[in-house]
């Protein structure tokens, strides 16, 4: 058998292939970012042309760095940002629009109309989500609408709409020339058409949404053998696929109830397995599906999704220039002693949980004369945390646990001063692991267990490694203080877009 497994992960903001070998580490990646298109306030697309060019670009430059080939892969795994919607045509494989993506808020009307016909309720207890804009049927239902044409040939099966793992997935299989048309459970249960119970599509719900199911692709298990690739990848099976966060979950080897991690990439989205039956929340939080292995029965997690994170330090470098690169961040960061009694709240497409607030928007709260760029930055670090904790502590109450530590991943995990910080914010250790990128790994272990590289989920657990532990260096006075202007300042933020 192949020694190594790849994975294709297709972020908000790039398009990554990693190859690792069986025991987690990687060997090699190659990463290419893509175009933020933003037509109106609160609208944001992706090109998922040019994302499709992209993944083709980054697997062949993957290749080339590590002198390997499809040969060399045991099989693939995919995973991707979650929710944001394509619609393509099946027979010439062009996207029919931009993709609309996740965080994009041009459905707050939709949105407004079914929550006043009184379905919040319907939905949620369906789907374990809220009413609210972040998810991909109203988004579905807007391109069916607003193309012309588009709702005839979604009827007739010509039209295909996919999450972006289906659109990968049908375009490495072959595209137009018997690509497979599949998602799995996981971006499924994020659509708000799929009842999470069953994991099938829910006829009610498409009614709601007025939806037609001939256009949806098919619900597959999230570790299961799909079919072959084409192209450069000609001959590997593409056998995993997970939404990103639940990658990161699994590559985080967190499989036991009670488990949980933050990613804090493009948003932070903090998971905690609840095992096999879903838990309903009370404080705003997300039922949603962990995975589904193969044969094996669901497991589930709750969910708080904060909107932005790792995208206000691309907002800081792209849109007001105070840094040149990302990374840059902590150490202007570092520059000041504390954040000067600067708040920054980053309601850019409003608060996701445990809040869901549409009409809020961002702001920058308790500038003075003495503020300066380090408090800026400082603040904009900061909000992650504060943010995490709001979370966490909703999670805590609805799960009725208490959290021995909180494992950690993603880009902006690699943060010092972040990380310390989020320690203390939450009184509770941050754990991060020697492997950060863990949204890739999670997808690769994934297609290794359908191909047999690994034979149980205890073989994923023993690969995880820890690397380094922050913990708390706060005094509890100090915490309070900062917890409540944060608060303050959120406050100001809300009922800004009426």
């Amino acid at each position: 058998m192949s020694k190594f497994l790849g994975a294709l992960d297709q972020g908000t903001t790039s398009t990554r292939f990693v190859i690792m070998d069986a025991a987690g580490e990687i060997v090699t990646q190659a990463q290419r970012e893509h175009r933020q298109i933003y037509p109106r306030p609160g609208w944001v697309e992706h090109d998922a042309a040019e994302i499709w060019a992209n993944t083709q670009a980054v697997i062949e430059a993957a290749f080339s760095k590590a002198n390997l080939s499809a040969q060399d892969l045991a099989a693939i795994g995919v995973t991707n940002q979650r929710e944001t919607t394509v619609l393509w045509d099946a027979t010439t494989g062009a996207p029919l629009h931009n993709a609309i993506v996740w965080m994009d808020t041009r459905t707050q009307a939709a949105v407004d109309r079914l929550a006043a016909r009184g379905l919040s309720d319907l939905i949620r207890a369906k789907t374990g989500l809220p009413l609210a804009t972040y998810f991909s049927a109203l988004k579905l239902a807007w391109l069916l609408n607003e193309i012309p044409g588009a709702r005839e040939k979604a009827a007739q099966g010509v039209a295909l709409f996919g999450t972006v793992d289906s659109w990968i997935i049908w375009n490495l299989t072959g595209g137009p020339r018997g690509g497979r048309h599949i998602i799995d459970a996981t971006n499924a249960s994020r659509t708000q058409l799929m009842n999470i119970e069953t994991l099938s599509w829910d006829e009610e719900l498409l009614r709601v949404f007025d939806i037609t199911a001939a256009c949806l692709p098919k619900i597959r298990s999230s570790s299961e053998v799909y079919g072959e690739c084409v192209g450069a990848l000609a001959g590997v099976p593409i056998a995993g696929d997970l939404g990103d966060q639940h990658a990161a979950l699994l590559g985080q080897g967190c499989v036991n109830a009670g488990d949980v991690k933050n990613t804090y990439g493009t948003g932070c989205f903090l998971l905690m397995n609840v095992s096999d039956t879903p838990r309903v929340s009370t404080k705003g939080l997300l039922t949603t599906l962990a995975y589904k292995l193969g044969d094996a029965k669901p497991c589930y997690a709750l969910e708080g999704s904060i909107a932005i994170a790792g995208a206000l330090v691309q907002w800081l470098r792209d849109n007001l220039g105070i840094i040149k690169e990302s990374h840059e961040i902590e150490a202007l960061a570092r520059s000041v002693p504390d954040n000067g009694d600067v708040y920054f709240v980053p309601a850019f497409s409003g608060l996701f949980a445990p809040r869901w607030r549409g009409d809020a928007r961002g702001i920058i709260a308790g500038l003075t004369r003495f503020s300066n760029r380090g408090h800026i930055a400082r603040a904009a670090l900061e909000a992650a945390a504060f943010q995490t904790r709001e979370v966490l502590a909703a999670m805590v109450a609805d799960a009725d646990v208490e959290i021995s530590a909180l494992k950690v991943d993603g880009g902006m995990a690699a943060n010092d001063l972040l990380m310390q910080f989020q320690a203390d914010i939450i009184d509770a250790p941050v754990v991060r692991p020697r492997q950060l990128e863990l949204t890739a790994v999670g997808a690769a272990y994934a297609a290794g267990l359908a191909v047999g590289v690994y034979k149980s989920l205890d073989d994923i657990v023993a690969h995880t490694r820890e690397s380094h532990r922050f913990t708390p260096d706060m005094s509890p006075q100090e915490r309070v203080r900062l917890i409540a202007s944060w608060e303050k300042a959120v406050e100001r933020s809300l009922g800004w877009a009426i």
